[in-house]
This record gives structure tokens, C-alpha cells and sequence, in this order.
């Protein structure tokens, strides 16, 4: 596939915003596009809800990639799994098929959530996840504002989500090329998400990077070779 007739519809983490893949959309090169897809960070929606913004933001009659990181990647296997006009391929960026949390944290999580929507917890969670930045225009900074910015409620609502998704089903129907980046240091995301979701798609393409969990805002010039190199072999 000609990389200069592909567009890469971008999902975002679980921030919700895609005003943070703003550096990674700055080092594509010149013949590619970009759009990245925003979720409301005030009203709570389900991932079948947050399907049908997916479905309106992809092109309607081009070939294009979608690249999901995190939060997105099992509404994007979801979606892909019904095998949609135009799709050329998949890019799950730190991702999971089945829920990432797991241990007792998995079935402490939905009394938690409740009671942890009533707590500043995702101004806590954003000092937590993302180190201080001296830089107030660094990806760190932006991603601070941007992870305090959501609601509380809707914040736990995709959490709960998180902890209960489970697309394996939809992985295994997927008929497009799937590359998976894993990070290193990633320590959100329980290896073993990986391992289950090559039980059933073994042909996944895993590239792993030296980095944390969010890769492609903290590593974008590394990411988008790799993604670039990707498409231009479908």
C-alpha cells in the first residue's frame, strides 16, 4: 500500500483528548494525514458508545490506519474486528484486548470507583502518571492538564470499562496487518495482556520500545518511524 494514500486516524488514551498527539502528528512525514479523534471528558459513555464516534471519524471512501493507545486500543480492536471498508491496518500503542489491572485491584476496582468519583482524583492521578515538568508547553505538562481536565466521574466510568473489557472475541476476526508497541517500562499495562492476545492473533507484529507507558507522546519521533515503516509495507 502506497503510504501517500493513507490516512492514520489516531485514538487517544484514556485522557480522552487528541490535542496530545500533537508532537507524534508533527514528526509524520510530509505524505501522510492525520486525524485525531476526541472523546468528551464530561458525559460518561460506554466503549459501544465511543464506536460510533470512531465510525463517523474514519474515512468514508480513503484507506487508512487507525493508531489507539491504551484506553482505546480494545474499542479499536472492537471496531477493526468488523473487518470496515477502507481498513488497512491496525497500531496498538501500550494496549490491551482483556483488562490490564489484575489481582484483587481487578475486583476491588467497581466498589472503589464510586467512592473515588467523589475525590480530586484525576488532578491526584495526573501528579501520579506523569512526572513535574519544568516546561509548561512539554508533553509531560500538557499531558498533566490534560489527565486533570476529565471529570472524576467520567474518569472512573472508563476505568471500570478498562477493567472490564475483554475483545478477544473481536481480535481473533481482525483481517488487517495488527502492530502492537510495547514499552519497556510500562507499568500500567500487565505483560501478560500481550501474551493473551497473541494466543489468538499470533501473527501480531510487537515492536518494543525503551520507554514508559506513554510512548507516543513521550517517544514520537521513535514511534512514528516504526509506524511509518509499518504502513508502507501493507
Amino acid at each position: 500500500m502506497e503510504s501517500r494514500e493513507t490516512k492514520l486516524v489516531l485514538l487517544p488514551g484514556i485522557y480522552g483528548t487528541g490535542e496530545l498527539f500533537s508532537d507524534f502528528i508533527d514528526a509524520l512525514p510530509r505524505e501522510f494525514a492525520a486525524r485525531a479523534v476526541h472523546y468528551p471528558n464530561d458525559v460518561c459513555l460506554s466503549y459501544a458508545e465511543l464506536l460510533g464516534i470512531v465510525q463517523n471519524e474514519v474515512p468514508a471512501s480513503e484507506p487508512y490506519v487507525i493508531v489507539a493507545e491504551s484506553f482505546s486500543t480494545p474499542l479499536a480492536i472492537q471496531f477493526a474486528g468488523m473487518n470496515p471498508l477502507n481498513l488497512k491496518g491496525l497500531v496498538l500503542s501500550a494496549g490491551f484486548a482483556t483488562s490490564p489491572v489484575r489481582g484483587a485491584l481487578q475486583w476491588l476496582s467497581p466498589i472503589m470507583a464510586p467512592l473515588l468519583a467523589h475525590l480530586p482524583i484525576c488532578g491526584i492521578g495526573a501528579k501520579i502518571l506523569v512526572p513535574e515538568s519544568k516546561d509548561p508547553e512539554s508533553a509531560l505538562a500538557r499531558m498533566r492538564v490534560a489527565i486533570a481536565s476529565v471529570e472524576p466521574k467520567v474518569m472512573m466510568d472508563r476505568v471500570q470499562s478498562v477493567v472490564g473489557c475483554n475483545a478477544l472475541e473481536e481480535l481473533g476476526k481482525i483481517k488487517v496487518p495488527v502492530l502492537y508497541l510495547q514499552a519497556t517500562r510500562d507499568f500500567l499495562v500487565n505483560p501478560v495482556c500481550l501474551e493473551e492476545m497473541r494466543q489468538v492473533k499470533p501473527e501480531i507484529e510487537v515492536v518494543v520500545m525503551d520507554g514508559p507507558h506513554v510512548i507516543l507522546q513521550l517517544m514520537p519521533r521513535q514511534a512514528v518511524e516504526i509506524v511509518a515503516d509499518f504502513v508502507r509495507r501493507l
